[in-house]
């Protein structure tokens, strides 16, 4: 297993990486061919920028002061300036995925010299999200970076600390409610699909453990995926089968196993003793024990992102502890 030390070096070393570089950037002229350092001087590293931004809030978690110079050089006002007015010029850009991790950095970066770097970042991501929620009539369920609950799940989870308003952490969990709070029967059976890193309906269910109270939660569960108590087949509690880990898309799968791994963990830990909690936790330690030999294989495809994944699920409570 990597050491704190280990992840955070790996972590400097993506987010300093500027090529490869998938830049998903809309061209209007001939003219309009700048290079991502030049598009974005925080997050131009880790091959994009939903991955920059987590990879820095994964330095931060880990060994921050052994790789401050990195964080000097990135997370100033000036660059922080620019990447909140990119956001702003372009509403769609890495909406809802991007934009909560860009919240839950700014939480992470509380107390420390970066913090009023980020405000700008999270003012931007803030009048944005209120701008798109009421707009957002349907959810997007798939098991890729515009799933709706896992972003959302996360802006809850670190709003506050990044300084977005109750108003608007209050109008995330009414859209979640919205969305989800009458779902039953998920069709686990689907799952996973062949480049999912998350799973639709164990995201669904993490986030609805963020806004209804412990009884509430229970029998919402129980109605959504009713096999976890009566025992029969449940697909979402498998170990994916990885057939190509060099593939970027196949490869997904790895932070597949890692993203349930955290959410079973949450999930678990929300439950009372029983056979639902059991199997969960079950789940959570076998999905843990596949993904993590994965994060530091020397192949940039999967190190630019996975450690961020492994960091969710290795903190994520354990069942029965806090």
């Amino acid at each position: 297993m990597l050491t704190p030390e280990d992840t955070a070096q790996l972590a400097a070393a993506n987010l300093t990486r500027e090529f490869p570089n998938f830049t998903a950037h809309l061209t209007v002229s001939p003219d309009d061919r700048p290079r991502p350092r030049d598009l974005h001087p925080a997050f131009y590293g880790a091959y994009d920028w939903h991955s920059a931004v987590h990879m820095h809030w994964l330095l931060l978690r880990t060994r921050p002061e052994a790789h401050a110079d990195v964080l000097d050089r990135h997370l100033t006002r000036e660059n922080l300036a620019t990447e909140a007015a990119y956001l702003l010029a372009h509403p769609g850009f890495e909406r809802p995925y991007g934009w909560a991790w860009t919240v839950a950095l700014a939480a992470e970066c509380r107390g420390t010299r970066w913090a009023g770097a980020l405000e700008p970042a999270v003012a931007a991501v803030e009048d944005l999200l209120t701008r798109w929620l009421p707009k957002a009539t349907y959810p997007v369920r798939h098991g890729i970076h515009t799933n709706s609950a896992f972003s959302l799940g996360l802006i809850l989870d670190t709003g506050e600390r990044a300084g977005l308003r109750a108003a608007t952490l209050e109008a995330v969990r009414d859209r979640l409610r919205d969305w989800f709070a009458d779902d039953h029967d998920a069709p686990a059976h689907w799952e996973p699909s062949g480049q999912d890193f998350l799973s639709p309906a164990l995201t669904e269910a993490d986030a609805m453990r963020r806004v209804l109270d412990a009884a509430e939660f229970e029998q919402w569960l129980d109605r959504f995926l009713p096999a976890l108590n009566t025992g029969a087949p449940c697909a979402i509690l498998d170990v994916p089968v990885v057939s190509d880990h060099a593939d970027p898309h196949i490869g997904h799968l790895l932070g597949l196993a890692l993203s349930r791994a955290a959410a079973l963990r949450h999930l678990a830990d929300a439950l009372p003793d029983g056979p639902a909690r059991t199997r969960l936790t079950d789940a959570a330690e076998a999905h843990l024990a596949a993904g993590l030999p994965a994060v530091d294989r020397g192949d940039f495809t999967t190190d630019h992102w996975l450690a961020t994944f492994a960091e969710l699920a290795l903190t994520a409570p354990r069942s029965g502890t806090q």
